[in-house]
């Protein structure tokens, strides 16, 4: 059984940096993912970014999801926003509460990103599958466990279909999320998201922004490595293929690459895992 696989994009800012994320994305195709997302800025700032990369997408014959974020949004902005979406044949939407941009001072009419999938829902029926974000080591803006735990549930009981993950480095994370979620009675998939490992810095950045534990001796180890690209890189497919194939094996369902719009880290990581199986 082939286990399936997808990317995460961010809409590029300038004319090479579209360009450059149309050879990235030739250069996955090869992996013959399942589909590709694409990320959508604070308060939608990103909009017009990301619908052009997801049509791009599109007109390349693969599959996206559409990330969608509903923090200061009104529901007549997202109901003509998800009408565009489908009329653009997207059948994929990651729903995100968001944040808020720079300066911006009212919240809009969403609270909750169950708030907006229980819209979707209303307004789109089944057409679009739609995918939730969870946090195996806890949101960080969470009060606890059992807030992060109940905000999942209230997502899939809105309608999600699938929760991806946020970056983690710790498998056992995960699989004690996955016991915590299933001990709730929730069935759908729970898909890991895989960070690889290009930079010191970038990781770091990264990962203080979603909240991912990174491990003592990883942190260290990475900053013995100082300056040297090509040793962390080779560190971090090492890492990361570890940590995927403790979770394959494990029984995830399928792994999502936050691909930070570079082909090379997550070509070498699958070339590693060898998929996709031939």
């Amino acid at each position: 059984m082939t286990l399936p696989i997808s990317f995460e994009f961010f809409p590029p800012k300038t004319p090479a940096g579209v360009e450059k994320l149309r050879v990235t994305r030739q250069q996955l195709y090869a992996l013959r993912p399942e589909y590709c997302s694409v990320t959508y800025g604070a308060g939608g700032s990103t909009r017009g970014g990301t619908f052009a990369a997801v049509a791009e997408i599109l007109a390349e014959g693969m599959e996206v999801a559409c990330h969608f974020s509903c923090i200061g949004a009104t529901r007549a902005n997202v109901a003509t926003q998800l009408d565009h979406l489908r009329r653009m044949g997207v059948k994929r939407l990651v729903a995100l509460r968001g944040d808020l941009p720079s300066g911006y001072g009212g919240g809009g009419e969403f609270r909750y990103a169950s708030d907006l999938i229980a819209f979707i829902r209303a307004e789109t029926g089944d057409h679009f599958r739609i995918y939730a974000a969870c946090y195996p080591e806890v949101h960080p803006q969470a009060e606890s466990l059992r807030t992060d735990l109940a905000a999942l549930v209230a997502k899939v009981r809105a309608g999600a279909d699938v929760a991806v993950t946020q970056m983690f480095f710790n498998a056992d994370a995960y699989f004690h999320f996955v016991d915590e979620v299933r001990g709730l009675g929730l069935g759908i998939p729970i898909v890991p998201g895989i960070m690889p490992i290009t930079s010191n810095s970038g990781l770091l950045r990264f990962a203080a922004n979603c909240g991912a534990e990174i491990p003592r001796w990883l942190r260290l180890r990475l900053q013995s490595l100082g300056d040297d690209v090509d040793a962390i890189r080779a560190l971090g497919v090492d890492v990361m293929a570890r940590l995927c194939t403790h979770l394959i094996e494990g029984g995830a369902p399928a792994l999502h690459f936050y691909t930070v719009n570079q082909a090379a880290p997550t070509l070498a990581l699958c070339e590693r895992l060898h998929l996709p199986a031939q």
